[in-house]
Parts: C-alpha cells; structure tokens; sequence
C-alpha cells in the first residue's frame, strides 16, 4: 500500500515536468521567431552600402568637377580676340627702341582703369570694363627703363601707359643684361614652346632660372581641359628647358 501512494506522485511530477518542458520550448520557439523577425526588418531591402560607395566614387571620377582657375581660363580665354603677338608688336609700339620682356593675358582690374601710380599714367583710350580681358605688357627701353602697357584684349588698343616707377640701377642693369643675352625672340620661344603644348598662349616672360640661365616662359592654355601647361626655352638656343602643367 505504501508503494501503491507514492506511484501517484511520481506520475503527478512527471506530467508537471513535461507539461513545463513543453511551456519552455514554446517560449524558446517563440523568442527565436521574434528575434528572426526583429533582424529581418533592420536588414537594408536595397544595395550594400559598399557597392554604393564604389558606384558613387567612380561617378565622381568620371566626372571631376572644374576648380576654379580652369573655370576663370575658360571664361576668359574665349573672350580675347587680340592674339598675344598682336599684342606684343602693339606695346612695343608705345616706346620707340623697346623690347617686351613680359606679356600676361588677365582680366582688367579696378586699379588698372584708375588714374593711380607715379607718375601718372597715361589713358589714351576708355578702359574695358571691370572683369574684361587685357594684355598686360612690360617693356624695356634700352637703358632697361620698365615701362607697362595695358591693351584692351577685345579692341586691340592701348588704354593706359606706365613707367615703373621703382627701379633703380641695378634693375635697369639686370634688364639689359637679360636682354643681351636672350637672342632668340619671344617669337622663336613661342614657337618651340607650342610645339610641345597644344593651345592658346597667355603669357610669355623673360626671365632667370635658378642656373642663371635666360630662358622665355610661355604659357600655354589647353582648350580641352583649360589646364595651363608652363614651357621654359633657353633664350640663347631655343632649347626646352622644362615642361610643367598647372592643373590647379
């Protein structure tokens, strides 16, 4: 009898432990379902992040954007109808037994079309507006006295003269120096220089290189990329000293 009352509680323990087996396993089942369905909504339903990155990158490649100087170049390069040997042989005109040592295309500033410097500039014609394309020029009479002309890019003319106004003579010996030695023209040194870059001169200067060597720098534009490509050629021989683009 003793054996018979013990057998309904072990019976009794056995179901509650099944019936809680079976509640574990129901709520294990069911933090699993939630768990699954919590991942699936956070998961991203379009492209992976990474391969977006990489698409937009070679977007970005593809297509650079222009920066700021290739943007003024290619506004104001288009606008000159004045070539730089056109306006070359215009300042050279101004003071008789002149020589250029210095050309650069460049927008007409607010200084440039006011009555500034000493002595007073001359304004032989109406400046250009503000932001319009000029030539600014130097020549050197030959005691090697600087004097700067400025030439309407669009009209040819000349719209004001200067001489500089702080030399002394060492510049002026420095000048004629340059000068005596530099027997190739700017147009000889244009011409080799457009023979390695393709484009539209903008400046062309007589200068020194860390060598002392005279050389002609000239600038090229590409009208491709508006990219100015720098050439320096040997004012004695005509030779290529060194090649640089600016990009920038």
């Amino acid at each position: 009898m003793s054996s018979a009352r013990r057998l309904p509680p072990l019976r009794s323990m056995a179901v509650m432990c099944a019936l809680g087996s079976s509640v574990l396993l129901m709520t294990a089942c069911t933090n699993a379902d939630t768990t699954r369905s919590s991942v699936a909504e956070a998961a991203p339903t379009g492209s992976p992040s990474g391969s977006a990155s990489v698409s937009e990158s070679a977007s970005s490649s593809a297509s650079p954007s222009m920066n700021e100087d290739e943007a003024e170049r290619k506004a104001l390069v288009p606008m000159a109808k004045v070539t730089w040997d056109k306006a070359a042989d215009t300042a050279v005109k101004e003071v008789s037994g002149s020589k250029l040592i210095d050309l650069e295309l460049k927008k007409t500033s607010s200084e440039a079309t006011s009555a500034t410097g000493s002595p007073m500039p001359s304004t032989p014609n109406p400046a250009p507006s503000q932001g319009a394309p000029e030539w600014e020029a130097k020549v050197a009479a030959s005691d090697g006295t600087v004097h700067r002309i400025d030439i309407d890019a669009v009209s040819g003319k000349v719209f004001r003269t200067e001489v500089e106004s702080d030399q002394d003579s060492d510049d002026k010996k420095k000048i004629t120096d340059r000068l005596g030695k530099a027997t190739q023209t700017p147009q000889q040194a244009v011409k080799a220089a457009t023979g390695k870059a393709k484009g539209t001169v903008t400046g062309v200067e007589l200068d020194e290189n860390d060598n002392q060597q005279v050389m002609w720098s000239v600038d090229v534009v590409s009208t491709d990329n508006w990219n100015k490509t720098t050439v320096d050629v040997d004012a004695t021989n005509g030779k290529i000293l060194r090649q640089h683009v600016d990009s920038d």
